[in-house]
């Protein structure tokens, strides 16, 4: 069950609750209050999340078959049963709906509910038939930056506020562009299966020496947009001396771009030579991805846990 609900995706998930706690709290917040409605809304986007990926595992079966790299997957589903995982789908479904009603009647909040529902249908459309939004190119990015980085991190931060922040705009703007900059390397792995089964995401459409370019070209963007946001959050807040922190946007950024710069230059050997050892150099290394999204992440959630306590202890 945790292979096929993709139980990795548990600490980006972390990340998306820090973020928006950080960014959309502020005192006073009673402890209980605060650590319920915590403890919720982590629930609702994991919750969120399983439903996402087991969808994904459903609808992707027949291709990651042919997928040597995703043998353990397979097995996992074949382990799991398809039916069985359809009868967990719609009980996952019954709870977080439970969760998100209840969060609207404490909150009072009803964007909470219409964000939940946006977020769980696009999770679900982007692998499932019939819109399967995952092959239609330029749409698939737009939905995986709204469900991986833009709902989540939103429903997270209207969960303790009512206006929105300026600042926390621009480091959500960042972090769009940052995911989706690091997710690219996972289109780039699953390149050669995609375009013998017709699949036409972004990266197929763009090609490998492109798409690898513009990965590092978003990542680099969002770096800047979200650096940006913290540092005059804390200007605006008195906490300059905090900005030093900011460092760690680069150091981690830069150590992922080196990994970026590499898939480039084997993309173009590729291309130029359309040779097998690149093409199984380009998925090897790409399969790193999860580390590197880690990383980045990670970074942005020890800023925002900083953040945090620069509002209620500084």
């Amino acid at each position: 069950m945790g292979i096929v609900s993709r139980a990795e995706f548990i600490l980006p998930n972390l990340g998306s609750l820090i973020m928006g706690f950080a960014w959309g709290a502020s005192p006073p917040l009673g402890l209980i209050k605060g650590a319920i409605l915590v403890i919720l809304s982590f629930a609702v986007i994991n919750l969120s999340s399983a439903i996402g990926a087991q969808a994904n595992t459903l609808s992707d079966y027949e291709l990651d078959l042919k997928d040597g790299r995703k043998k353990q997957l397979v097995q996992a589903m074949d382990s799991f049963g398809q039916e069985r995982l359809k009868a967990l789908l719609i009980g996952e479904f019954v709870i977080a709906l439970v969760l998100v009603s209840f969060f609207v009647l404490i909150q009072g909040k009803p964007i909470l509910l219409i964000m939940w529902i946006i977020g769980i249908s696009l999770g679900y459309a982007y692998s499932a038939p019939p819109l399967r939004l995952k092959s239609r190119s330029w749409v698939a990015p737009v939905a995986l930056i709204l469900v991986l980085a833009v709902l989540p991190v939103l429903f997270a931060y209207y969960t303790f506020a009512s206006e929105i922040n300026p600042f926390f705009l621009l480091s959500l703007t960042g972090l769009a562009f940052t995911v989706y900059g690091v997710i690219i390397p996972t289109e780039i792995r699953d390149y050669f299966g995609d375009k013998a089964m017709g699949i036409e995401t972004m990266t197929v459409r763009l090609g490998l020496v492109r798409a690898s370019f513009l990965g590092s070209v978003l990542l680099s963007t969002g770096a800047v947009f979200t650096g940006t946001a913290f540092f005059f959050e804390w200007a605006y807040g008195h906490h300059t001396w905090l900005t030093v922190l900011l460092l760690a946007i680069p150091v981690s950024g830069l150590f992922v771009l080196g990994k970026f710069k590499k898939l480039y230059y084997l993309s173009k050997e590729y291309m130029s030579s359309s040779g097998q050892s690149f093409a199984d150099e380009i998925a090897s290394l790409s399969a790193h991805n999860p580390q590197w999204i880690m990383l980045v992440t990670q970074t942005y959630s020890f800023l925002s846990i900083i953040l945090l306590a620069s509002k209620f202890l500084f």
